[in-house]
């Protein structure tokens, strides 16, 4: 049975790992026979956000132990991730990824990358192994490949544009497709950059997940 790596950034779309994509994603994983093991960053949150008013609040919270709220506490530290345990590696999207994960959020094409995420994805990437990026998390492939990686975040022009800063390749992407990057084994998808609701982030997803199974 295949084994995939899901690393999450937190617990919430405004301040962490979107929800609704990484439920998705455990669950096309399982539906494709495979499992899953979900790792987080043992980090603070950039900041705190109140998901029901839009303002930040004046607290501070962790990310591995917010990443375990989605996944009922079965998580790992992504420190301990070794791309030798596991067949494919998926990282759902969410502002988390762009705040907690690397500062993107706050510095665009000059933005850094925590250096145990990065260790896995390059981890990854070097053993040939495939790896999935949803939503905004593909802003991270340009990090992790060679230049000329291709990727999506689906067709926001300033997204795109500090994606190829980045080095990458930006390619448009309708909600229920995704891009593969058949040289580097890398595929993303726009979920929630482009989709209205849990449907159409789904069938990008979905088909995104799919992939990476029968190719891990």
């Amino acid at each position: 049975m295949k084994k995939v790596a899901v690393i999450l950034s937190g617990c919430g779309v405004f301040d962490g790992a979107e929800i609704q994509e990484s439920v998705l994603t455990l669950l096309a994983i399982e539906r494709n026979n495979a499992t899953w093991q979900c790792f987080a960053p043992d980090v603070e949150q950039m900041h705190v956000i109140n998901h029901a008013t839009g303002e930040e609040m004046p607290e501070k919270r962790n990310v591995l132990v917010e990443s375990a709220r989605i996944c009922r506490g079965n998580i790992k530290d992504v420190a301990t991730l070794k791309a030798a345990d596991y067949d494919a590696l998926v990282i759902p999207g969410g502002f988390g990824v762009a705040k907690n994960v690397t500062d993107f959020a706050v510095k665009g094409a000059e933005c850094s990358i925590n250096t145990h995420v990065a260790g896995a994805c390059r981890a990854f990437a070097k053993a040939g192994k495939p790896a999935g990026y949803l939503c905004i998390a593909p802003h991270i492939i340009p990090m992790i490949y060679e230049n000329g990686v291709e990727g999506t975040i689906g067709n926001d022009a300033d997204t795109a544009a500090a994606f190829n800063q980045l080095g990458g390749q930006h390619v448009n992407c309708p909600v229920d497709d995704f891009v593969y990057d058949q040289e580097h084994h890398v595929l993303s998808t726009p979920a929630y950059m482009l989709a209205e609701n849990v449907s159409q982030a789904a069938s990008g997803i979905d088909k995104l997940i799919n992939k990476l199974i029968s190719l891990a």
